[in-house]
């Protein structure tokens, strides 16, 4: 399983910032108008070889009446509860406040590692100054600059040291299905479907459920276990924000799933947080069945469920060879065709390709269509070979490896998708000097 690291802090010290250094990407909204990250932002966070999610969490601000920032007080108390460690950003600009104090009170009764951050120490000067921040009582302190980058490599560092190897069990492998979308879609329902008994409290009250659930499914010549991001048990002395901990569970769910059924709600179509937990299902290299519940209310002509995965690929894209299935949970309509699918997926991924067979066909592929000539040199690839690991990776061994664009990279893969089966899988590929 993977390892989540929560950032904490009060409004404006920069936690935006940094969360977009980690990520090296602008996703969070940086303003320096104290609450504007409401929404909390996830991603993976890469580091020496090891990867890592990184949740940023709102501004920090304890015992206020404002309803976002009682909300954030509880998203923070949940960081503590789900994280693996927290990273406490203060500003050595403004130095210590009361609201930094309240907040240390809290994590100092954690036995989770805290990583104290002093941020916008961008000179000599500020160092000194920050010395005072060492009166909060926390072990690992460390001094950076979100906008530069000064200081984070160390900080980088002392998080990646905490990742233990994950152990290799070596019983008998089952696949591993993790249910996953908004709350509200009918995860509940169809697990109760699949299972034929009341696993978990269904309503439509959205975040009932709020834990996961394993299930060993066995029936139909059919074996894999089922994750659900749901469950009746509730964690003690914590006042949820359920939408933030649907989020923490959905990532600790795609990160021991093989394959995730992302389920959405034929009616409302697809919102920005489905893309979102699509988008890191991809980047986690997990396969993905697509499953548009309670299709049974639908209002339908001859053409609309092909109309309306055309819509789906095209929100999807670039990654669009996906299993797209119509169900209904309460109805029980195609969720047997829906477990055949996953199923397959699950095979796509596992697959290995003989070095031989797939050279022989994509040699071919790039003979067809040539890579773009580099400064009057022509772009050969000469072996291609399928890398040790559990996402489907390919390496293309060629003379000018750092010269070959997206669409040709594109184009390869698409041969790949054509020639051999990896529906519902991302495919990696490498260019490497021969």
């Amino acid at each position: 399983m993977s390892f989540t690291v929560a950032i904490v802090g009060r409004p404006n010290v920069g936690k935006s910032t940094f969360f977009n250094r980690m990520l090296e990407q602008r996703k969070a909204i940086v303003d320096d108008v104290s609450g504007v990250t409401r929404d909390r932002q996830y991603g993976i966070a890469e580091w020496a070889g090891q990867s890592f999610n990184v949740i940023d969490t709102g501004g920090f601000v304890p015992k206020s009446e404002d309803v976002f920032e009682r909300e954030i007080r509880k998203q923070v108390a949940i960081a503590i509860e789900e994280a693996d460690a927290i990273i406490f950003m203060v500003d050595a600009a403004t130095g210590i406040t009361d609201l930094d104090d309240a907040m240390a009170q809290m994590l100092r009764r954690t036995n989770k590692p805290v990583f104290l951050v002093v941020n916008k120490v961008d000179n000599h000067e500020r160092l000194l100054e920050a010395s005072e921040f060492y009166s909060l009582g926390f072990d690992k302190i460390h001094f950076l600059s979100s906008i530069s980058g000064t200081g984070t490599g160390d900080l980088l560092d002392d998080i990646t040291a905490l990742i233990e190897e994950p152990e290799i069990i070596v019983e008998k492998q089952l696949p591993k299905f993790a249910i996953i979308g908004q709350p509200n879609v009918g995860k509940s329902s169809l697990l109760n479907a699949l299972t034929g008994q009341e696993r978990t409290i269904v309503s439509n009250i959205a975040g009932t459920t709020r834990d996961t659930i394993h299930t060993h499914y066995n029936l139909f010549n059919k074996e894999f276990i089922l994750i659900d991001t749901a469950g009746i048990r509730r964690k003690a002395k914590v006042d949820e924000d359920l939408e933030f901990y649907s989020v923490i569970r959905a990532i600790k769910a795609v990160d021991e799933a093989d394959v995730c059924l992302l389920l959405l709600d034929a009616q409302k179509g697809i919102a920005a947080q489905d893309l979102s937990i699509f988008a890191m299902a991809v980047k986690k290299g997990k396969g993905i069945v697509v499953l548009v519940n309670k299709w049974d209310v639908m209002d339908k002509e001859t053409n609309t469920a092909r109309d309306y995965e055309v819509e789906l690929k095209k929100r999807f894209a670039p990654f669009s060879d996906l299993p797209i299935i119509f169900v209904s949970a309460t109805e029980k309509v195609r969720i047997m065709k829906a477990m055949e699918v996953a199923l397959e997926v699950y095979e796509n991924r596992q697959q290995k390709i003989p070095t031989s067979k797939l050279n022989d066909i994509m040699l071919k592929a790039a003979e067809a269509y040539h890579a773009p000539v580099v400064r009057g040199h022509q772009v050969k690839i000469k072996y291609v070979t399928q890398l040790p690991v559990v996402v489907p990776s390919f390496a293309f061994f060629c003379n000018y490896p750092d010269d070959i664009k997206n669409p040709y990279k594109n184009y390869l893969e698409n041969q790949l998708r054509a020639k051999f089966k990896f529906t519902g899988v991302p495919v990696r590929i490498f260019f490497r000097k021969k």
